[in-house]
Formats: structure tokens, C-alpha cells, sequence
């Protein structure tokens, strides 16, 4: 199963880089997780938010293939325990599924990506930078994986 993290933002801080390599080298086997970068469009005082927003969501599509299992990060969206999130990995492995998650920049993703996921996923109704969305997602996804593989690194 490929799962391909497609996120706004491109010049990260290099401890978003390291964090994120860390735990995507981490996983192996059957799963890969590779990140597309999606460049933030330029925001200042007179930008028009929608045509912003709908610009990086046209880009964020243009990421997913056609037979993607999509889930969008999302305030509003479903809450998993780590447990129940290694369950509905598993299933989708079991179905040959390959995923691709999106995270949205500052404004959030836009309408058509919403439209376009067969999910939304909330990591919690606190809010985290979306940089450092990227860690946590990653570290998230190692930890369900390790509770599939029977290793001991969720313990």
C-alpha cells in the first residue's frame, strides 16, 4: 500500500523535514509513505481567499490518482484512536487500497477536495500547525503500522 501525504507549503523548517523522514523511513514493507509538496500560493491583504483556495486544490487533485482512497485532514471529520486507525489501515491494505491525505494550508483544503475524499480524518479538536501536522500524521500512521506488524513500538 502507497500512501502519499499531499500538503500545502513547500520551504518547511528542517525539523519538519528531519521529523517527517524519520518516521516515513521508519516505514517499511508492504506500506511506503512519500510526501507531495504542494507550493502555498502568495497571500497578502488584497488576496481573494477563494480563487486562493480553489488554485491549491486544483493542484492537490491533480496529485491523486484516479483509484485513490482519499482522506481529507479536517477539523470536522472523524476521530480515531490509534488502535481503530491501525484497524482501517489494515482493511484498506486488505483491499489493495492506496491512499492519499490531504492537508490543507492556513485557509484549510478547499471545497472540491472535500468533495473529492471518501473520508475526513480530524487528529484532534485542537489545532496544530500544519507543519507540524505532517510529523504527527507520520508518526501516527508508523505507530498503526507497528500495531499491524505486532511491534512493539506502540507499547
Amino acid at each position: 500500500m502507497q500512501i502519499k501525504l499531499i500538503a500545502v507549503g513547500t520551504k518547511m523548517p528542517s525539523w519538519v523535514v528531519t521529523g517527517f523522514q524519520e518516521y516515513a523511513k521508519r516505514i517499511q514493507g508492504p506500506c511506503t509513505l512519500t510526501l507531495h509538496e504542494i507550493p502555498a500560493q502568495k497571500r497578502d491583504k488584497n488576496t481573494d481567499l477563494a480563487r486562493l483556495l480553489q488554485r491549491e486544490g486544483d493542484m492537490m487533485l491533480s496529485a491523486i490518482h484516479s483509484n485513490d482512497y482519499v482522506i481529507a485532514l479536517d477539523v470536522t471529520g472523524k476521530s480515531y484512536s490509534t488502535e481503530k486507525l491501525s484497524t482501517k489501515l489494515e482493511t484498506l491494505m486488505q483491499q489493495g487500497q492506496h491512499i492519499s491525505l490531504l492537508i490543507g494550508g492556513p485557509e484549510g483544503l478547499a471545497e472540491q477536495c472535500l468533495a473529492r475524499s471518501d473520508e475526513r480524518w480530524s487528529l484532534s479538536a485542537l489545532t496544530f500547525p500544519h507543519p507540524l501536522v505532517r510529523i504527527i500524521i507520520a508518526e501516527q500512521l508508523y505507530r498503526a503500522l507497528s500495531i499491524i506488524k505486532q511491534h512493539p513500538y506502540h507499547k
